[in-house]
């Protein structure tokens, strides 16, 4: 009866402590679930925006931005593209834009609060934990410091090996 009364204590006092409960990042208050990065739809930036003007095709918006995402039977002559990205401990960010056509040209395009080319890239690239970016360029010095390239000998012609298979032309002569 004792014991009983004690678990009954017990679960009573575990069932109000709000740090136990699952919040979206954290588990137990100390158990970090991993979640992916989830990168969905089209990338349109202010670069790719300003390539697109009134009167362009359909295809000369499409080879610009891509395939629209969404297409609708309905609305022949509205494209939305949309772009979703959700990471963890940052907020998920969406982007919509739309291009009307009227007579299978390009009408407008509402792209409102479209980031730059080197802002998209420094939102979406993953922070390192040294601090330190990496370097992608030798400098003159380790330029000269490195070793001439190997020259290769050559043959002048190229005698074939194996057996030799008459194949028939491709077009009729």
């Amino acid at each position: 009866m004792r014991l009983n009364l004690l678990l009954l204590a017990a679960a009573a006092t575990l069932a109000g402590c709000s740090s136990l409960q699952p919040t979206a990042d954290k588990w137990l208050g100390v158990i970090t679930p991993y979640r992916i990065d989830i990168m969905q739809g089209n990338v349109v930036t202010q670069e790719l925006a300003a390539q697109v003007k009134p009167g362009m095709s359909r295809e000369q918006v499409r080879d610009l931005l891509g395939s629209p995402l969404l297409t609708s039977a309905f609305h022949a002559d509205r494209w939305d593209y949309v772009f979703t990205l959700r990471r963890q401990g940052v907020e998920p960010q969406r982007r919509s834009i739309v291009a009307t056509f009227k007579d299978n040209k390009l009408d407008k395009l509402e792209a409102p609060d479209l980031p730059s080319e080197n802002d998209f890239v420094s939102s979406v690239r993953p922070k390192r934990s040294g601090g330190r970016e990496p370097v992608l360029a030798l400098t003159d010095d380790q330029k000269k410091a490195l070793p001439p390239p190997v020259k290769t000998e050559t043959p002048a012609t190229v005698t074939p090996q194996g057996a030799v298979r008459p194949y028939p032309p491709l077009e009729p002569t």
